[in-house]
């Protein structure tokens, strides 16, 4: 269980839209190479490594729209330090071979060492925080996703960032996902795509004194 405000959610219990181990055969059928090196080493994992100050993307062919949740481990293979970063309600720029609508979240990111999300292409809204004590090197398990126009990241089953879009990308018109490496080298691994949902309750305030 993963407590937002007013609302847990339990990924478990969510229907599965896409679950598919990494695989040469899998990046190649599931996923397009957008700049950078990308690949699958003996243990499973997916490796992004580019050293310029661009986002490479490795994204899926397949869309997921509407509300969607996004499980992962990941963590900075050393001596790189930072930005574990993926998007999600994605469309691809062919015309400027970039990133076009899209939340992105980032942990240990922003050069600062923030977790927190961004809209492209705008990047007008941004939020982010710096209370995730993030180790390079370590493995996270990751839980990103929306809710309607709620977005929210976990760490290892804990809430870092919780926020409300005011004004939401179309859910319905942009459902591309894709892992980043944006100067740095990364892996992912035990990727798993979710119809995020979850039920508001309501805890009414009573008197504590």
């Amino acid at each position: 269980m993963i407590q937002l405000m007013c609302m847990p959610i339990y990924p478990e219990q969510m229907e599965i839209l896409y679950s598919r181990p990494f695989s040469e055969e899998m990046l190649s059928e599931d996923f397009e190479i957008k700049d950078g090196k990308w690949y699958v080493d003996g243990d499973g994992w997916l490796i992004g490594e580019n050293r310029k100050n661009s986002a490479a993307m490795c994204i899926s062919r397949a869309e997921y729209f509407g509300d969607v949740l996004i499980e992962f481990d990941a963590a900075t293979v050393l001596p790189a330090t930072r930005d574990i970063n993926v998007s999600w309600h994605m469309s691809w720029n062919e015309e400027k071979n970039s990133r076009g609508v899209a939340y992105v979240m980032g942990l240990e990111g922003w050069y600062e060492g923030y977790v927190g999300f961004e809209k492209s292409p705008e990047y007008k809204f941004v939020v982010n925080t710096k209370l995730l004590d993030f180790v390079p090197g370590k493995v996270y398990h990751v839980t990103v996703g929306n809710i309607g126009n709620r977005l929210f990241v976990a760490v290892d089953g804990v809430t870092a960032l919780e926020i409300r879009d005011p004004d939401p990308i179309d859910l319905m018109a942009h459902g591309r996902m894709g892992f980043e490496a944006f100067c740095t080298r990364v892996k992912y691994k035990n990727l798993v795509i979710r119809r995020a949902a979850g039920e508001r309750k309501y805890t009414p305030y009573e008197p504590e004194f």
